[in-house]
This record gives C-alpha cells, sequence and structure tokens, in this order.
C-alpha cells in the first residue's frame, strides 16, 4: 500500500504572493512545448514547411490561452456547471485546479486556426506540428492534479503494490491521475513522436494523437472515480469517456482521409516551392 503525500499545494511564496505546484506545472508543461518545438523545426520534412523558432514562440501564447480558457470553460460547462452557478467567482482561479482537458482540446483547435490564418499556414501542418508537443504537458497537468490530490481513482484492492491511501477518502483507491500522466501523457508522446519523425500525409499527425488520446482516455476512466456517468444499453459511461468518443471517431476518420487522399507534406511544400520558382523564372524572361 502507498499513502499520497499530500503536499501544500502552495510550493513557495514570492513576498506575499503564493506561488501554487499545479501553476508550476502548467509553467513545465508550456516549458518542455518550447524546448520540443525547437528541435521539432529541425526535422528536414517539417523545416520544409519554413517554421522558424520566432513561430515557436508566437503560436505557444496562441496555446497558453487556448488551453487556459478553454480548459477553464470546459470544466465549468462539461463537469462541475451547478457547482459554479453557485460560485461564479471561483470561475477565474486557475492555480486552485480544475481544468478539463476536452475544453481546453477545443480551445487550442480555436486558437491554432486563428494563428493559421494570421502565418498563412495550412491548418492541417499546424495541427501536425503541435500534436507532437501535446502529451508531456498534459502529462504534467496531470501530475498537477495528483500533487492537487484531485480526481481520486476508484476503490482499488488491498493486494494492489500500488493501491492508495487518499486523503479525505476512507479506503484505498487506484491512483488514477497517475496512471493518465504515464498512459495518456508519456506513452501516447513516444507514439506520436516517434510517428511524427518522417514524413506523413497532411492531418495525419494530428488525427492520430486525437484518435489515440481518445482510446487512451477512454480506458484510463475505468479506474477514475467520474465526475457523473450515463448509462447506454446498461453500460456505465463516465463524463471522460463519452467525451472521448468523438475524439476516437473523427481522430480516425480523418487519418483514413488523410491517408487516402492527402499526399505528403514535404512533396506537396517542395513542390509548391519549385513551381513558384519556376513563375519567378518565367517572369525575368518576359521581362
Amino acid at each position: 500500500m502507498l499513502v499520497h503525500p499530500n503536499p501544500d499545494p502552495v510550493a513557495f511564496h514570492i513576498g506575499s504572493w503564493p506561488v501554487y505546484w499545479y501553476g508550476i506545472m502548467y509553467g513545465v508543461a508550456f516549458l518542455q512545448f518550447i524546448l520540443l518545438g525547437n528541435q521539432r523545426i529541425k526535422q528536414p520534412h517539417i523545416a520544409a514547411q519554413g517554421w522558424t523558432k520566432e513561430q515557436v514562440s508566437d503560436i505557444i501564447f496562441y496555446g497558453m490561452i487556448g488551453v487556459i480558457v478553454g480548459g477553464r470553460l470546459g470544466e465549468v460547462l462539461f463537469y462541475r456547471p451547478a457547482y459554479f452557478w453557485e460560485h461564479p467567482m471561483e470561475i477565474p482561479m486557475t492555480w486552485l485546479g480544475g481544468m478539463s482537458f476536452h475544453g481546453g482540446f477545443l480551445g487550442v483547435v480555436v486558437a491554432m486556426w486563428l494563428w493559421a490564418r494570421k502565418h498563412k499556414h495550412a491548418i492541417g501542418n499546424v495541427f501536425d506540428f503541435i500534436a507532437p508537443l501535446v502529451p508531456l504537458g498534459y502529462a504534467a497537468g496531470r501530475f498537477g492534479n495528483f500533487i492537487n490530490h484531485e480526481l481520486p481513482g476508484r476503490a482499488a484492492s488491498a493486494d494492489l503494490p500500488w493501491a492508495m491511501q487518499w486523503p479525505g477518502v476512507d479506503h484505498l483507491v487506484h491512483p488514477s491521475p497517475l496512471y493518465q500522466t504515464l498512459v495518456d501523457g508519456v506513452l501516447l508522446f513516444v507514439i506520436v513522436w516517434l510517428f511524427s519523425r518522417t514524413q506523413k500525409p497532411r492531418w495525419a499527425t494530428g488525427a492520430l494523437y486525437c484518435m489515440l488520446y481518445g482510446c487512451a482516455r477512454f480506458f484510463t476512466e475505468y479506474f477514475r472515480v467520474p465526475d457523473w456517468q450515463i448509462d447506454i444499453a446498461g453500460l456505465a459511461i463516465s463524463s471522460g469517456q463519452l467525451l472521448s468518443l468523438p475524439m476516437i471517431a473523427v481522430g480516425a476518420a480523418v487519418l483514413v482521409w488523410a491517408y487516402k487522399y492527402q499526399p505528403a507534406v514535404e512533396s506537396v511544400d517542395l513542390a509548391t516551392k519549385e513551381s513558384k520558382q519556376e513563375s519567378k523564372k518565367a517572369a525575368r524572361k518576359k521581362k
């Protein structure tokens, strides 16, 4: 049996201003995005698209807004609408915990669409670029949930070596935030990063992450106490599982479509560059 360390949610103070572990984990998430993004732009098929370090820094700003606004609104609307209806002043208090991945995902989709329009990048290329950078950031967020002893797991047998005594719970539970850190975060990072290292059809990498995250989350939800659940044909489906089903379906459909109809990204970009160069040469000859 393990015992939750139950640390103080405040890591330290700067003067009278408290710095929360949960906020630090979000800082870690954004930092790893920048570091991995700067590594990703060195990959030949990504470099062919014209990505720069300045764009990585700029896109992370858009991503931060999308994650924070979308994640918090998702928590409010998807999981605890009644609570926040009675406590509206707590909605902006993100440092206390309570962020929805599915809401954050939708927030990032909107943010990336806006960024792509501003920088005239193909939206499919943008999603493919950021997909491998997301899982470790998610893992950091879930570890922040663990520090805050949020998202307790379902009851676990005392025979399970890692069954945990959770603060405020009178029985042993599965440490579900750690499961999601490892499966939904670290494992997905390894798979998607390896997949994305070589040239793939446009939209394929983003679609793969969307589908695999939905599958991983559907699995790990079996070990987490649901915020709410519904019964479908006698099967109990948790809120997290229900919200993951569209991700699985859309991700799978887009992945099949990408391999069937989309050419490899690098070849498209190089062909476009060659076409522009030929047009410039033709224009010079006319002059």
